[in-house]
């Protein structure tokens, strides 16, 4: 089993998202962010650690579930923030909803 198909691999992104959250909220305490083009800063962290996984796999799918031990970006990306109450914060995600479920994966 490859390090990317273990469990490890949704952990150490969840660690390292809150990390890269509490750093860049950190980074900008002093600073007056507005919103921009009808996003919030928050909401536009969230875009942005979503867009690193941007991609179009519809076609592939079916060929990468058997020859790739990575999950499809969708998941990378939406297994990580739904764990996080600060996005659902961001997008105001109603309380047990897809993207802000009650029970939760705590890290720590």
């Amino acid at each position: 089993m490859s390090m990317a198909s273990s469990p490890w691999e949704k952990t150490s992104l969840t660690w390292c998202s809150i990390l890269a959250y509490t750093a860049w909220k950190g980074s900008v305490k002093d600073k007056q962010l507005g919103s921009t083009d009808g996003f919030t800063p928050e909401q536009r962290f969230f875009i942005g650690f979503a867009q690193w996984a941007c991609s179009n796999e519809r076609a592939r799918l079916r060929v990468r579930a058997v020859s790739d031990p990575h999950a499809p970006a969708q998941y990378r990306v939406n297994g990580v923030v739904v764990n996080m109450p600060e996005f659902e914060e961001a997008f105001q995600c109603k309380p047990n909803s897809p993207m802000a479920p009650v029970k939760r994966c705590r890290v720590w």
